[in-house]
């Protein structure tokens, strides 16, 4: 390729160790970095404005070409910290669930739990800009990132999603992965995990360059958040491709009925 590869990020303090590299200038000769929201990133990779992305995983079935780079990823093994439904009241009164744009693999997520795993029929909502002051009553909503660690302090009732989905499946979950929407070099790829590799083990200096007064961030990093993409996380993370994939058959052919 006779141009930088086009990278794109998230701009959330769980990706902070995985772009640590970058930004100390790794790969500044091969790589353009971009950060922005989850669903955005998605949609650039999507729309080949962008050729690696750390996406959302629930972009892979509608990308007409995949590969998934690196050894990294943002996951875990329990629970996750900051992707929760939030809620006045226990999860069988919920009657509303407000949906964050931000992220659709964490929507996606809760679909299945509410469906498979809670087994409760709320009125699902769409958002476009913050909906944080309208949890109220009978009405919850998923919020992820930086904004769910801050909720963690202010909701009566938070349901974590990465522990939901462990005692569902027994499995962990994988929220977000470095894709790729076209082939790339092998030696571009080593080198792209090494870049990943930097900011894991300095994560002392990660955390002292993002400063966070609302949750332990070493804690974060290194309890939560699960960054490893192994053997185990891949195996969740097919279940869950396979559970999307089953859902959009089914509700294809519901509607051609």
């Amino acid at each position: 390729m006779d141009r930088n590869i086009r990278v794109g990020a998230v701009s959330y303090l769980n990706t902070k160790p995985l772009i640590y590299g970058f930004e100390k200038g790794e790969m500044r000769n091969e790589v353009d970095l971009v950060v922005a929201y989850p669903s955005k990133i998605a949609t650039m990779l999507a729309n080949d404005e962008i050729d690696v992305g750390l996406v959302p995983v629930a972009i892979i079935p509608k990308l007409k070409e995949h590969y998934i780079i690196s050894d990294y990823c943002i996951g875990s093994d329990g629970e996750v910290g900051s992707v929760c439904l939030f809620s006045e009241v226990p999860l069988e009164k919920i009657e509303r669930v407000l949906l964050d744009y931000q992220s659709m693999t964490s929507v996606e997520l809760l679909k299945i739990l509410i469906k498979q795993y809670w087994k409760i029929d709320p009125v699902l909502i769409s958002t476009s800009e913050d909906y944080r002051k309208d949890i109220s009553g009978t009405t919850a909503a998923l919020i992820i990132g930086d904004r769910a660690l801050e909720q963690r302090k202010i909701s009566k009732y938070k349901y974590d999603l990465g522990s939901e989905w462990k005692k569902f499946t027994g499995l962990p979950f994988v929220f977000a992965a470095w894709i790729s929407n076209k082939k790339l070099d092998k030696s571009f790829i080593d080198t792209f995990n090494k870049a990943n590799l930097t900011g894991l083990q300095q994560i002392d200096k990660v955390i002292d360059e993002n400063p966070y007064q609302l949750f332990n961030l070493k804690s974060y990093y290194t309890s939560y958040i699960n960054f490893y993409l192994d053997d185990k996380a891949r195996e969740g993370l097919e279940y869950f491709l396979g559970i999307l994939k089953t859902d959009t058959i089914q509700n294809h052919n519901k509607h051609s009925i």
